[in-house]
């Protein structure tokens, strides 16, 4: 049923979206869609929550490969894998991590990209040994914000990405961290 709803978010959009649309597309009755789930917002979110465990799990598979060598690299990993996932991942151009839906759909307390940035900061610390502070979660919550505005401009102005802007989105974000990150 996820994968038929990301390919109908694709589609149609969130607000096209139905239960009605993602059974006949899952080949599923409707009953079987509210055994599982409440209403279209509930499948989004599931989605959603699976997307942020698949970017999580590309990140760590490509800083598990020794190619990282400073934090720097752990960051354009994470800013090239969110790209990367714009471009193959059926339904998360169009959701990114739930904010078309709601901006707290992965956490009732913080926004969905404060969310992210916590994890990324996770394992910046755990990984990279950069120190853990409320400047590192700030400037992270900051730089996340920036890119993912850039990177949706970079996906408006081309489909498959304007990688002139996504360059800048990098450039930019690599100087903010640099000027704000204790490592």
């Amino acid at each position: 049923m996820l994968d038929a709803c990301a390919e109908l978010v694709d589609e149609v959009g969130y607000e096209g979206l139905t239960t009605t649309l993602l059974a006949e597309r899952a080949g599923v009755a409707i009953g079987s869609v509210y055994q599982f789930f409440p209403d279209k917002r509930a499948i989004v979110q599931a989605l959603t929550l699976r997307n942020m465990e698949a970017y999580l799990e590309r990140l760590a598979s490509s800083w598990a490969d020794g190619s990282s060598t400073d934090w720097w690299d752990g960051v354009d990993a994470a800013i090239d894998e969110y790209i990367a996932m714009h471009r193959s991942v059926p339904g998360f151009r169009t959701l990114h991590f739930g904010d078309v839906v709601d901006v707290h759909l992965l956490d009732e307390e913080r926004d969905n990209n404060a969310v992210i940035a916590g994890r990324v900061a996770q394992v910046l610390v755990e990984q990279f040994g950069v120190a853990e502070t409320q400047r590192l979660r700030f400037a992270l919550e900051i730089a996340v914000e920036a890119a993912d505005a850039l990177i949706k401009l970079a996906f408006r102005r081309d489909l498959d990405g304007d990688d002139t802007v996504l360059g800048e989105a990098k450039a930019l974000i690599r100087e903010y961290l640099h000027r704000h990150v204790d490592a």
